[in-house]
Formats: C-alpha cells, sequence, structure tokens
C-alpha cells in the first residue's frame, strides 16, 4: 500500500505513541493486581472472621450448602488475591475470580447483573463488578512483566535447551 508522503510524520508520531502506550502496559497490570488483590485478600479474610454473619446471609440468598459456601468463597478470595497479588498463575486466578464474580452477581444482586444493557449504571455500582473487571483483565491480558509468572517463564527458557532465549515479552 502507498501512503502519501504528507502522513509520514503523523505516522511515525503514531508509531511514537503506541510506542509509550505500550510500555505502560505492565506498570498498570501491575497496579491492577496489586490494588484488586489487596481488596480481594482483605475481602476474603473479612468472611473467613465473620463466618457465622456471612453464612447466613449466603443461607437467605437460598445459597446450597452455606457454611461450606462460606468457607469456600472466602478461601477463594483470599488465595486468589494473593496469587494475584504476585502475579501467579494470574490467568488461571483470573478466570476463577471472575467466575466467583459471576456467581457473586447472580446471587447478591441479579437485578444489577440483568441490567448491563438497560442500566449499566447499576452493574457498574453493584460491588462485584470492579473485581470482576480487574479478574477478566488479568485473564486476558495476563500479569506483565512484574510478576511470578514472567519471572518463572523467563527463567524456564533461559535453562531449558531448544527453547528460544529471546528474552521478549509475551503476555503470560
Amino acid at each position: 500500500m502507498n501512503v502519501p508522503r504528507a502522513m509520514y510524520p503523523v505516522l511515525r508520531l503514531y508509531g511514537w505513541f503506541r510506542k509509550v502506550a505500550n510500555s505502560l502496559q505492565s506498570p498498570l497490570l501491575l497496579l491492577v493486581r496489586l490494588y484488586w488483590g489487596w481488596q480481594l485478600i482483605q475481602t476474603g479474610w473479612g468472611k473467613l472472621h465473620n463466618l457465622p454473619r456471612v453464612t447466613a446471609y449466603f443461607a437467605s440468598l437460598g445459597i446450597p450448602f452455606p457454611a461450606f459456601t462460606t468457607h469456600f468463597v472466602a478461601d477463594v478470595e483470599l488465595l486468589g488475591g494473593i496469587l494475584l497479588a504476585i502475579g501467579l498463575f494470574s490467568r488461571f486466578t483470573g478466570l476463577v475470580i471472575a467466575g466467583d464474580m459471576v456467581v457473586a452477581y447472580w446471587t447478591g444482586d441479579h437485578t444489577a447483573m440483568l441490567s448491563v444493557f438497560s442500566d449499566p449504571g447499576t452493574f457498574y455500582g453493584a460491588a462485584p463488578y470492579t473485581f470482576l473487571f480487574a479478574a477478566v483483565l488479568v485473564l486476558i491480558f495476563g500479569a506483565g512483566v512484574f510478576s511470578l509468572d514472567f519471572f518463572i517463564k523467563r527463567s524456564i527458557k533461559l535453562h531449558t535447551p531448544g527453547i528460544p532465549n529471546d528474552n521478549s515479552y509475551t503476555p503470560a
């Protein structure tokens, strides 16, 4: 494709802008993982230290086996928050947390979940939204270079014969 000569400065500027924006991907993912990982840790910890109250709430929602479910959800959020924050098994953790948040929407705020298109403000305002968004972000983009996932992947490439050692970043 022939590009008009007058477009060269615009294309160069856009190329520079893309490079700068791409360089911000891993720092953004680190901030998302640290912030929302910490929030999940606190949420899981809070559930573990208020088991009777959370179990009663789960029972009031009609969730089957509320005592078991309370322990399970608290453990998922606590461990998932830790794994998210340190960037270990990030995509799988993002998937599990996203699933947890979809269930939280469905059971705790069904109306908000169904209003995603008809009343987006209600959907965005629900408690599970930001956790779900952060989990999906990490699920899709990975943990970035500031993570244990990247460190492990790079270590495996460095110490395994036959695997190219290009040290370039490919989202984990």
